[in-house]
């Protein structure tokens, strides 16, 4: 009985820890709903401004400098990075843009 909860348990906490990540797909369906009208670049060429890193270190911690960089640049973004909802999508965006970075390699299928 105890294997059964301490399982249950390590998957709970797995799956948990997936979803804190985020998803590419995710992001980019959130990205197109919600920054692409305002910004005006689709979703492929909005990831390919920055790399890799350069995408992570603007999403560290609540994504501050994402969000200061990309109001300053799409001032039309404003209100929506300014609200509840973009710090629950901060993962998706941030998974997003970096799997679909300048120098990942990847390009979306549809954007």
């Amino acid at each position: 009985m105890n294997r059964v909860v301490l399982g249950l348990a390590a998957w709970i906490a797995a799956a948990a820890f997936a979803f804190a990540d985020g998803s590419a797909d995710t992001g980019q369906r959130i990205y197109l709903k919600m920054l692409g009208d305002q910004t005006g670049l689709n979703g492929a060429d909005f990831a390919a401004q920055h790399t890799i890193a350069e995408w992570n270190a603007l999403f560290e911690g609540n994504g501050e400098k994402f969000v200061e960089a990309t109001a300053a640049k799409f001032p039309k973004t404003k209100e929506y990075l300014g609200g509840d909802a973009f710090a629950k999508h901060l993962p998706h965006l941030s998974a997003f843009m970096t799997q679909y970075a300048k120098d990942s390699g990847n390009f979306p299928s549809c954007n």
